[in-house]
């Protein structure tokens, strides 16, 4: 059985970062992965090093790219077509009119949820099952779609590969480490929906309490361009509330490694669907702090993982954080126990062989 996994461009988002765990551990699949995609980007050296076979499937006319993806599909013999967005599933429907090609689409966040009814519609049907990466999400666009309960939409909880996790910094590190000094961090680029705004907050609150400690934070994220305001307000805030150890990275390709020099981890959102950075910190052993977001208490056990706090809620996050301080060889000691259990909940390999059962499914028609 071969399976297409079908990619816009090859940049570092979570459907992309998926596909390339993948296609690490292709030599345990029991299918035949290929990449297909329409633009190289920042991981396209990643992907293409997995020896997976890749192919560019790009043309500037529509009907020629439609021709090319058809044309892809007949020669390297493909069973099935798994996209990873629903527009993506869209070009496929076109392309493969009349063929005994399935389709898969996977829906890695909100973002379709508005679309119009009539592509909303095409994506359903002809997608033999559509992916979910959390029940949260499933329930989501069950509601706003209003839809049966068919078994259609399926959960796959997104699968991680460990072993970047096991790999000691071998460069110089932007963290400093003193033996006495508490380092914390969130994770995430500063764009809509995600809150890094309520930790600068709690930090502040912090700051004001009357217990001092040895403690820098550091914000690991880009500033995305689309909206600088939304890492401009922290930095400014940090600056204005004169939070002299609260630091900001930027975009890392490192974090894996820096996660090594963490001691806890606090993150704060209203949008994630599932999680990645949450699930690496857990799994890297170390103290989790996240907001009661819906798929946070999913991803958590509903807090048996992680310590929640009450979404938005700055004197609550603030709590957590002193509490976490007061507590924090404890709290370490408890990490590497739940570390354990998260990486059988979340591994590739866990995330690979529920795939391989809807494929077969999928199939067998």
């Amino acid at each position: 059985m071969k399976v297409a996994y079908f990619l816009g461009a090859l940049n570092m988002g979570g459907a992309e970062a998926i596909v390339r765990d993948i296609c690490k551990v292709h030599n345990i699949t029991p299918y035949t992965p290929i990449c297909l995609y329409r633009k190289e980007g920042n991981l396209s050296d990643a992907i293409h090093n997995t020896g997976v076979q890749c192919v560019h499937v790009q043309h500037k006319n529509l009907f020629r790219y439609l021709y090319q993806l058809r044309r892809t599909t007949i020669q390297e013999k493909i069973d099935i077509v798994h996209s990873q967005t629903p527009s993506n599933t869209m070009l496929c429907a076109l392309a493969l009119v009349g063929m005994d090609v399935k389709m898969i689409t996977t829906f890695h966040g909100h973002s379709f949820a508005d679309a119009p009814w009539w592509q909303r519609k095409i994506v359903y049907r002809k997608s033999k099952q559509i992916i979910c990466v959390s029940e949260y999400e499933k329930q989501y666009y069950e509601q706003k779609w209003h839809l049966p309960k068919d078994n259609k939409l399926v959960v796959v909880h997104n699968g991680v590969d460990f072993t970047k996790l096991d790999t000691p910094l071998n460069h110089e590190s932007p963290i400093t480490n003193h033996k006495s000094q508490i380092n914390l961090c969130m994770v995430g680029n500063f764009q809509g929906g995600r809150s890094p705004m309520v930790v600068c907050q709690a930090l502040n609150r912090l700051k004001e309490m009357t217990q001092s400690y040895n403690m820098q934070f550091y914000f690991i994220g880009k500033r995305v361009e689309a909206e600088p305001w939304r890492y401009d307000e922290c930095v400014q805030y940090c600056e204005a509330h004169k939070l002299a150890n609260v630091h900001f990275l930027g975009g890392r390709n490192d974090v894996p490694e820096l996660l090594h020099q963490m001691d806890g981890f606090v993150y704060s959102t209203e949008h994630d669907t599932f999680g990645i950075a949450v699930v690496e910190a857990m799994a890297a052993g170390l103290p989790v702090i996240v907001n009661d977001w819906g798929v946070m208490k999913e991803i958590t056990k509903n807090g048996q993982w992680a310590t929640l706090f009450e979404t938005g809620n700055v004197v609550d996050c603030a709590n957590k954080i002193e509490d976490l301080l007061n507590n924090l060889e404890v709290r370490k000691e408890e990490a590497q126990e739940i570390a354990k259990q998260v990486r059988k909940e979340y591994s590739i390999e866990k995330h690979i062989e529920r795939l391989d059962d809807i494929y077969r499914l999928v199939v067998r028609g």
